[in-house]
């Protein structure tokens, strides 16, 4: 036997009759956690004005004001929207969803 190979741990399930083996079930997927990024802008810096920043400082952004906002998921932009109040907390209103086909192409 290879010492690669390893016998699949007892405690997961096994496939449910009709189900392939190796297959993904769109449920267990549902539970896979991911980061949720709202990216305002960027801005490239030097150490010596990053040491010089205090309270008040005002760091200018790459974006114009009234831009969208980019919604990122593990890094990959999905949406942009527009920032949004609800109940007294910020949310993002989406108004483009990024097709999957150029999302891939950013991979």
């Amino acid at each position: 036997m290879n010492d690669f190979v390893q016998d699949a741990p007892a405690d997961l399930p096994s496939p449910a009759a009709g189900e392939h083996e190796g297959t993904i079930q769109p449920r267990m997927l549902q539970n896979i956690p991911v980061t949720l990024t709202v990216e305002v802008g960027r801005a490239v810096i030097k150490i010596r004005d990053l040491m010089r920043l205090t309270q008040g400082s005002v760091v200018e952004l790459d974006r114009v004001a009234g831009e969208p906002l980019n919604l990122l998921v593990n890094n990959t932009v999905v949406a942009q929207g527009e920032v949004v109040l609800v109940n007294e907390r910020y949310g993002i209103r989406l108004t483009r969803v990024v097709p999957a086909s150029e999302r891939l192409e950013s991979l």
